[in-house]
């Protein structure tokens, strides 16, 4: 596991609190974006504690007190560390207190470029996972946190929500949210806010589609991408405030009623 300090971050001061029986994920963190300051969202399950640490609107680091999320762990899982070298890793590091990728590194198990490659990896992954809870609890408190023992990272808040949209497992929950196959949206971006979200070429042109004409089943049907990802994507679209909802377009006269099945999918 990365080594981070549990201890509760510095000077810090309630902010949000929200239940995700209630409020999906990535509509806290749309909230919790326009803060842009330095603070930390903890997110409670039973006994899993998970934590992303904020500054100015960019993800820095995440942790997580489930052991199934330790990097050790995750090393394994994708064939980077072999049983023994991981044995003996952990062993090393039992012994001397200091970070396992201090040890990898000092072992020659791992160059330091594909240490923090991995690290990234593995922190993103705790990022992704917070995605399919639908139930526990949500904070976010402002304030100070000690960075010293944190690998850093650097990732837009805006990236993360279209990125975990995408892997989200519940989709039709999420679409659900947007309202009915006749609700018409328009855009309502900035070019420049385009940028920090980092949308790929595919992913732009479904947002180029939304023109306040289509409405939200034409947009998951005929867009560039499987009706499954063209939903997820227009709903963290929505959330980001990157497209608005204009009304419902009447529905066309004798036309059959077509459902979209949408995969749920990790």
């Amino acid at each position: 596991m990365i080594q981070v300090s549990m201890e509760p971050p510095l000077e810090r001061t309630p902010q949000y609190r929200g239940d995700l029986r209630q409020t999906a994920l990535p509509e806290m963190l749309a909230i919790i974006y326009q803060a842009r300051v330095a603070g930390v969202i903890e997110a409670v399950l039973g006994d899993v504690t998970k934590r992303i640490f904020l500054e100015n609107g960019y993800v820095v680091h995440a942790s997580s007190s489930d052991l199934a999320d330790s990097l050790g762990g995750y090393l394994r899982r994708v064939g980077k560390l072999s049983d023994a070298d991981f044995h003996a890793a952990m062993t090393q590091r039992s012994s001397g207190g200091r970070r396992l990728g201090e040890v990898l590194i000092e072992r020659g198990t791992l160059s330091p470029a594909q240490t923090f490659q991995a690290i990234r990896e593995h922190v993103e992954g705790i990022l992704w996972s917070l995605f399919a809870w639908e139930e526990g609890t949500v904070s976010f408190e402002i304030g100070a946190f000690d960075a010293r023992e944190l690998v850093r990272i650097q990732i837009p808040l805006r990236q993360v929500v279209v990125q975990g949209v995408k892997r989200a497992a519940n989709a039709k929950s999420l679409v659900a949210k947007m309202g009915g196959k006749e609700t018409l949206f328009g855009p309502s971006y900035r070019l420049e806010d385009l940028i920090e979200v980092a949308l790929d070429a595919e992913e732009y042109k479904l947002l180029s589609m939304v023109d306040g004409k289509r409405t939200l089943y034409e947009l998951a049907t005929k867009g560039p991408l499987a009706p499954p990802e063209n939903a997820r994507l227009l709903y963290a679209y929505s959330v980001l405030q990157l497209i608005r909802k204009l009304g419902v377009a009447e529905p066309a006269a004798a036309s059959g009623v077509i459902k979209i099945k949408l995969r749920s999918e990790s």
